[in-house]
């Protein structure tokens, strides 16, 4: 099997969702999976899900973009941020999951949520946790735009050509939102639907719920 890479949506703590998609998908040493951000909060099983990340890790390459979630986190652990906040916008949950104790997060958890980066690219395509604006350089784009702004649907493809592929924006029919120089991979799956994994150079869609329902679908069903 040629190197892939995967592109795996928000999955906010769902990880039952991840450990069936990660099944189906089966990473292999010469992938490369992608994490868009916000990979804690809302769902019962943030602590097993930043587990995962740091155990794939061990097998292939993974890219793991912040999300907005990422930085809440980040912000309320170190006391930069306001921990009632986060708490109230899915960050309860993820305690919850640490047993209820900021001190019972495992070091090795913390230093890999520090890891998370802004964006990642390659010769065609753009990763990012939210939005990009359209004219500006990916080394000049703002926070806003890449852990907070929501898509429209509307945009104009950015300005390098390559292909932008996010999440943040919830997609709840649970697809994939596809449109000229855009992909968003964010289909609610805390929210009952489901967890999406792109293979890129196929552009083939794999997706689980939290329930273990599965399905898989090519991305130009949506063109």
């Amino acid at each position: 099997m040629p190197p892939r890479i995967l592109a795996i949506g928000d999955v906010h703590g769902c990880d039952a969702a991840l450990e069936a998609l990660l099944a189906v998908v089966r990473v292999q040493p010469e992938d490369t999976v992608v994490f868009l951000g916000d990979l804690m909060d809302h769902g019962p099983g943030s602590k097993e899900v930043m587990a995962k990340l740091i155990e794939l890790k061990r097998l292939c390459k993974v890219v793991y973009i912040m999300g907005n979630h990422e930085e809440l986190m980040r912000d309320a652990i170190s006391g930069r941020g306001s921990f009632e906040m986060w708490e109230r916008v899915g960050g309860k949950a993820t305690m919850e999951s640490y047993g209820g104790d900021i001190e019972a997060i495992p070091p090795d958890h913390i230093r890999a949520l520090l890891s998370a980066q802004p964006f990642w690219e390659t010769d065609t395509e753009i990763f990012v946790h939210a939005c990009l604006e359209p004219e500006v350089a990916l080394s000049n784009q703002t926070r806003d735009w890449l852990r907070w702004k929501h898509l429209g649907g509307s945009e104009r493809p950015h300005r390098s050509g390559k292909r932008v592929i996010c999440g943040h924006t919830a997609q709840t029919d649970g697809y994939p939102l596809v449109f000229t120089g855009w992909v968003c991979l964010d289909t609610f799956c805390h929210g009952g639907k489901y967890l999406s994994c792109l293979d890129v150079g196929q552009n083939e869609v794999y997706q689980a719920s939290q329930s273990g329902d599965l399905r898989q679908f090519p991305l130009s069903k949506f063109s």
